[in-house]
């Protein structure tokens, strides 16, 4: 037996892998790593697919200066600046994409975190969703404190985004403005509010292994259950922007290996799939069972005619 078979089997048995483990797993030869994470999803998770859309309801001038951003003030790019999104075309999007079959509509503002009268105009967007909608609405405020997450349950929001973007160790090279502890902190203050939690990173930010396999261990200790895996596009204008863009089969190992830490997470792939020549289908293989369909932020993504399918072909389920 393989040392990958025996990790399979470990985690089948209900155990964890230790971090030590991950770096040799990730060294395992790709075609049986990839195969051994599909079947660890399979067992845990069944064929369940978990797709949801994005609105960018706020968009640039943003304090923040995350190296990897488009939206970010410290940099010169071709973004379009703009203020929130009124509640029409908020809603407006959300009842197009509950007609596509998505399960899940996130609105992302953009900023360190909404202020009061923005968060309120937004917890009105979201109850009229959830009046005029069937479809769950995620959220992406910011670095909100426990009672402003809590008036965004009571809205009607289900759950809220907050990457983590990278290591504890590697975030200070990524991004000065704020910690890898104020995430934390916030992410920590909605589940605290009663929402579930979204979380992941970016690959392709000059990062080390080891500080992707440290990023997997936070969110395990954390108990996330949906972890976005985003690779970067290098925007111009920014500070990556000429980062080498990772391959398929980069992207295949991370997610197949991410599979082994987190058995029964939803491991979406989201921001950077465009980039792919396979459209995700290699990942899709390989132990990931989510996605974020349609544009994203402020690049193009896939469209959600086309995801589903992707889906189909691949014998996939639409989580309910």
């Amino acid at each position: 037996m393989t040392f990958t078979e025996q990790l399979k089997e470990k985690i089948f048995s209900g155990g964890e892998i230790t971090r030590e483990e991950a770096l040799l797993l990730y060294e395992a030869p790709l075609e049986e790593l990839c195969q051994a994470a599909d079947g660890i999803r399979e067992h845990f998770c069944k064929n369940s697919f978990d797709i949801c859309t994005i609105v960018n309801g706020k968009s640039g001038k943003c304090s923040e200066d995350c190296k990897y951003c488009a939206q970010s003030a410290y940099y010169h790019t071709a973004t379009k600046e703009y203020p929130l999104l009124d509640t029409e075309e908020i809603v407006r999007q959300a009842k197009y994409n509950a007609q596509q079959g998505v399960l899940r509509y996130s609105i992302v503002t953009s900023g360190r975190a909404l202020k009061d009268s923005e968060l309120e105009q937004m917890c009105g967007a979201i109850r009229a969703i959830r009046e005029q909608a069937d479809i769950k609405v995620c959220v992406s405020f910011g670095l909100l404190s426990e009672e402003q997450f809590r008036r965004v349950k009571s809205a009607g929001a289900s759950r809220v985004h907050n990457n983590l973007e990278t290591s504890r160790r590697n975030f200070p090279n990524v991004c000065t403005t704020h910690t890898f502890e104020d995430k934390v902190r916030a992410i920590k203050a909605a589940k605290a509010a009663g929402l579930s939690v979204c979380s992941g990173g970016i690959m392709g930010l000059g990062e080390t292994v080891e500080d992707r396999i440290d990023m997997a261990f936070t969110l395990r200790e954390l108990e996330v259950k949906s972890v976005p895996v985003n690779l970067l596009n290098p925007i111009p204008g920014t500070p990556y922007e000429e980062n080498e863009r990772l391959t398929v089969d980069d992207m295949r190992r991370i997610v197949a290996v991410y599979r082994f830490i987190l058995p029964d997470a939803f491991i979406r792939l989201a921001g950077g799939r465009g980039l792919l020549e396979d459209k995700g289908e290699g990942c899709f293989r390989s132990g990931a069972n989510a996605a974020i369909s349609g544009d994203m932020l402020t690049t193009a993504g896939y469209t959600i005619e086309t995801d589903m399918e992707i889906l189909n072909r691949l014998g996939y389920e639409r989580q309910c």
